[in-house]
């Protein structure tokens, strides 16, 4: 499940003014940027929030380190880079059909790889990979637990048999989040009672173009380029990945040259000072990437459907994504994330209006008046959306508080909504190009990503079905009941906005629409 892990801070809140600022990162002027192309192999990039967690791919399940586990490791598929829309493509299989009744799956080995302990890649290393996935069962284990058997009828050859249909099977196997294709020597050497975890919080098992050579928790990380990798000789040999946790900071070590470029995190008055920029490279990529306003539906005046509805449609989300995201994103006029539903088969049907909101206001107790807004306090760009929001809602007699939770908490009231916000504004992902992996997070009442505890006993049953047979038109109508429920809102598709210095080459080609914050390192030059 996907949202950028952020640094702990402790809560806090605040009352909302009519009167909303942004507050710049040095200033109105655009900032002057020097940097001459590196001449010592080494690309320079950050981590704006520690992963927290080692970069091991059957257990990483948020976003800024999807570049090391993107880079270190790969998969059976992956999706193919520099589009717009989601491709599947050859990755360590190079063909691969799927059943009529999607579940049987056969694919070909790309011959000549080997894992960066030496071990070759053959079709015998595919069962390993999948069993440690279900044995250390972190949140990405769902994508192989419906797997019944592994066959290898040659070593560039592997069947794989699943317990029922699942559409979404060859897309799991390309998702960033996917399993990942590890080293059998070193996952039987270094089991240990952990599945080799304490080996992968230092090393890695992949056979990525890069090498895991640092993972120091709170520091930085550092990836060498793998001599062996069977693709083209990556043009950077090293990179580097300090963990900076100010924007500012940040900012200024691009525009002096000492970082070569910020792929993560940068927020409006950033996105100000690089748009137009001719400094620098600005680029603003295809992204499933989606700004969400989530609605309690547990206590206070939100409980009643009616008023979530009226919320909904309060907000004005072409508005506020205007305000907020100019630039770096497209209008949201479905409840999917861009481009998992054939164009034009996905409506949210939201018509701005907030006179129903002020007429339920104005008869509102004191107590149900109250609105917290909340906001991961790693993200200021849903901070100034809560408070823009915040603002119109005190015009409509309402009494908005807006306040900031840390990650931990927010992923905390899963299953468990105590101490909670009354709305919550949020981005997030799905893990393949599916629709599916959106539907289920966000609107199943076991949904990672199911914040708030919302659910519809229809979409719970419908789910299944719709997985099974992959039906686009099952997909769109789970999503019209989820809109109708009032507790999810679109605010905009977003893009992936990176920044880098004019010299580094390849960044669009190097892109995968399914991987925020993220590149496909082999792909870069200068």
């Amino acid at each position: 499940m996907r949202t950028s892990p952020g640094r702990v801070l402790r809560c806090l809140a605040v009352p909302v003014v009519l009167a909303i600022t942004l507050a710049a990162c040095g200033g109105t002027a655009q900032p002057s940027v020097t940097s001459t192309a590196p001449t010592d192999g080494v690309l320079r990039l950050s981590f704006l929030q520690d992963p927290g967690q080692p970069p091991d791919p059957d257990i990483y399940y948020a976003g800024q380190a999807l570049i090391l586990t993107q880079n270190l490791y790969e998969g059976l598929l992956q999706y193919k880079t520099g589009v717009d829309t989601p491709q599947l493509a050859p990755a360590l299989a190079t063909a691969w059909t799927a059943s009529p009744d999607n579940k049987t799956f056969t694919l070909t080995l790309r011959e000549g790889v080997t894992f960066h302990d030496g071990t070759p890649f053959t079709s015998a290393a595919v069962k390993p990979s999948f069993d440690r996935r279900a044995a250390v069962n972190q949140g990405p284990a769902y994508m192989v637990k419906d797997v019944a058997s592994v066959e290898t009828p040659s070593p560039t050859q592997v069947v794989i048999n699943l317990h029922q249909p699942d559409s979404a099977f060859l897309d799991y196997l390309a998702s960033p989040y996917g399993p990942k294709m590890m080293s059998p020597t070193i996952l039987q050497q270094q089991a240990g009672s952990d599945n080799a975890e304490a080996y992968l919080q230092t090393h890695d098992a992949g056979t990525g173009a890069y090498t895991l050579t640092k993972a120091a928790v709170g520091q930085g990380y550092e990836m060498k380029a793998y001599p062996g990798w069977w693709g083209p000789k990556p043009y950077f040999s090293t990179v580097e990945l300090p963990v900076i946790s100010d924007l500012s900071t940040q900012q200024l070590l691009l525009n002096n040259g000492q970082l070569h470029a910020i792929l993560h995190d940068l927020n409006a008055p950033a996105v100000k000072d690089y748009l137009g920029n001719k400094a620098v490279s600005s680029y603003s990529l295809p992204s499933f990437t989606t700004e969400q306003v989530y609605i309690n539906p547990n206590v206070g005046l939100l409980k009643d459907p009616a008023a979530r509805r009226a919320f909904q449609q309060a907000l004005d989300v072409e508005q506020l994504r205007n305000q907020v995201f100019a630039g770096r994103s497209d209008p949201a006029t479905g409840n999917y994330p861009e481009g998992l539903l054939p164009a034009g088969s996905d409506h949210q049907n939201i018509q701005p209006s907030t006179a129903a909101l002020q007429t339920i206001a104005s008869s509102a107790s004191a107590d149900d008046k109250k609105i917290v807004l909340g906001y991961d306090t790693s993200q200021p760009d849903d901070q100034q959306l809560a408070n823009l929001v915040g603002a119109k809602l005190q015009g409509l007699g309402l009494t908005p508080v807006v306040q900031g939770y840390p990650t931990s908490q927010v992923f905390g009231w899963v299953g468990n909504q105590q101490g909670a916000p009354n709305v919550l504004f949020t981005s997030f992902w799905p893990d393949a190009a599916h629709p599916y992996t959106a539907a289920h997070i966000l609107y199943a009442s076991d949904g990672g990503l199911n914040y708030l505890g919302c659910s519809d006993p229809a979409i719970t049953a419908a789910l299944p079905g719709a997985l099974q047979s992959g039906d686009d038109a099952a997909f769109t109508k789970i999503g019209e009941m989820a809109s109708a429920t009032g507790c999810w809102t679109n605010i905009a598709y977003r893009k992936d906005f990176m920044v880098t210095q004019t010299w580094l080459k390849g960044v669009e080609q190097s892109h995968d629409i399914s991987a925020p914050m993220s590149l496909r390192i082999a792909g870069l030059s200068a």
